[in-house]
C-alpha cells in the first residue's frame, strides 16, 4: 500500500468583524485558515505544505412583519465561490431557503450521519472518490422546512429547477445544462421526542432527478437512504443504507453503499471512534471501494487535536495496487 501522511494546523478566527445597520438587522464576518503537510511514498511530489483560508459572512433581521430573514455567503480558498444562502422564517409556515452552493439542502444533508469524532472515513484526505447521496443539491435549490410537523419529526422538501445547471447572480439563468432536469428531495428525522426510544435517531431520505432520454440515458436518476444513530452513555453507534440508480445505460450504473461508525466519549475533552465505509459501483466489472479510520479526538480550552488513521482499498473504483492506500492525518485547530 502507498502510504500517505497529513499533518494539518487549522486556526479559526471566530468573529472577525461586525456591522450592524439600523432596520438592516446584523453582518458578521467568521473565518479560519488550515496549514497541511502531506507525504506520499514511492511518488514524487511537489512542495508538500498546503494552506486553506476560508470567510463566512453572516446576516440576519427581522422585517415589520416578523417574518425572520438570514444570509450566509461562503468563501473558501483563494477567496473562491463556496455557497449562499438566504432562509426566511415564516413563523406560521417554517423556514423557505434558496440556495446556492453544492451542500447543506435536501438529501445531502444527511449524505453520511454515522458517528465520528471528528472526519468520516472516506473524508480523511486519502482521496477515495467514493459517492455518496447528493440529491438535487448539485444545482441551486429552495428548501422548505414546515414547522408544523410532530414533536421529535423534521421534514425537508428541496427543489430544483435544474439539477446540473451552474449558478447563476441576480436576473440571470444557469449558463451549462447537462442531461439532468428538474429535481426534488425529501428528508425526514425523527428523535425520542416522537417515537419515545431516549438517545435513538431515525434518518430517511430520497431524491429524484428527471434525465433527458440522450445516448447514455435511459431513465430517471434515484436516490435513497435511511440511518440509525443510538446514544447511551458515553458511546454512540450508528449505521446508513444508501443507494443510486443512475439512470444509465453504459458506464456506472449504480452504487450501493453500506457505513457504520461507533464513538466514545473518554471525559469532556478526550473522545476515541472507529468509522467504516463501503460502496459498490455496478459498471461493466462490479467494483467495491473501502475506507476505513480510527480517530482519537482531544481538546483543551479553546484548541482541539485530532489524529485519524485510514485505510482505502480501490479508490475511484480502481482495482490497481496504486489505488490502495492508508494514511495519517494530524490536525491542529485553534479557536479564536
Amino acid at each position: 500500500m502507498n502510504k500517505v501522511t497529513k499533518l494539518g494546523v487549522s486556526a479559526l478566527c471566530g468573529s472577525l468583524a461586525a456591522v450592524s445597520a439600523a432596520n438592516a438587522g446584523e453582518l458578521t464576518v467568521t473565518g479560519g485558515v488550515d496549514m497541511s503537510w502531506m507525504s506520499l511514498d514511492d511518488v514524487t511530489t511537489g512542495n508538500p505544505i498546503g494552506m486553506g483560508s476560508n470567510l463566512t459572512f453572516s446576516g440576519s433581521g427581522e422585517l415589520d412583519n416578523g417574518w425572520n430573514v438570514a444570509l450566509s455567503v461562503a468563501m473558501t480558498n483563494a477567496d473562491v465561490y463556496s455557497n449562499t444562502n438566504v432562509v426566511v422564517t415564516v413563523p406560521s409556515l417554517g423556514d423557505f431557503r434558496v440556495d446556492q452552493g453544492t451542500s447543506g439542502t435536501g438529501i445531502d444533508r444527511i449524505d453520511d450521519v454515522t458517528p465520528t469524532v471528528w472526519e468520516e472515513a472516506w473524508g480523511m484526505g486519502l482521496g477515495t472518490g467514493i459517492d455518496t447521496p447528493a440529491g438535487s443539491s448539485k444545482g441551486s435549490t429552495i428548501e422548505y422546512t414546515p414547522n408544523m410537523m410532530p414533536d421529535g419529526l423534521t421534514a425537508r422538501i428541496a427543489y430544483s429547477p435544474d439539477a446540473s445547471g451552474s449558478n447563476a447572480a441576480d436576473k440571470g439563468t444557469a449558463v451549462t445544462h447537462g442531461p439532468e432536469g428538474s429535481g426534488y428531495d425529501i428528508m425526514l428525522t425523527a428523535t425520542d421526542a416522537l417515537h419515545s426510544v431516549d438517545g435513538l435517531t431515525v434518518y430517511a431520505g430520497m431524491s429524484n432527478i428527471t434525465q433527458d432520454s440522450t445516448s447514455g440515458f435511459d431513465g430517471d436518476q434515484e436516490e435513497r437512504t435511511w440511518a440509525v444513530k443510538y446514544a447511551a452513555g458515553g458511546f454512540t453507534v450508528g449505521y446508513q443504507w444508501s443507494e443510486e440508480d443512475l439512470g444509465t445505460s453504459t458506464g456506472a450504473l449504480q452504487y450501493d453503499n453500506e457505513g457504520y461508525g461507533i464513538t466514545f466519549q473518554v471525559n469532556d475533552d478526550l473522545s476515541i471512534g472507529y468509522n467504516h465505509y463501503e460502496s459498490k459501483q455496478d459498471n461493466t466489472t462490479d467494483v467495491t471501494a473501502e475506507a476505513s479510520s480510527f480517530q482519537i479526538a482531544y481538546s483543551m480550552g479553546g484548541a482541539s487535536i485530532r489524529l485519524a488513521e485510514g485505510d482505502v482499498d480501490n479508490a475511484d473504483y480502481q482495482t490497481g495496487a496504486s489505488y490502495d492506500k492508508s494514511g495519517t492525518t494530524i490536525s491542529v485547530s485553534l479557536a479564536f
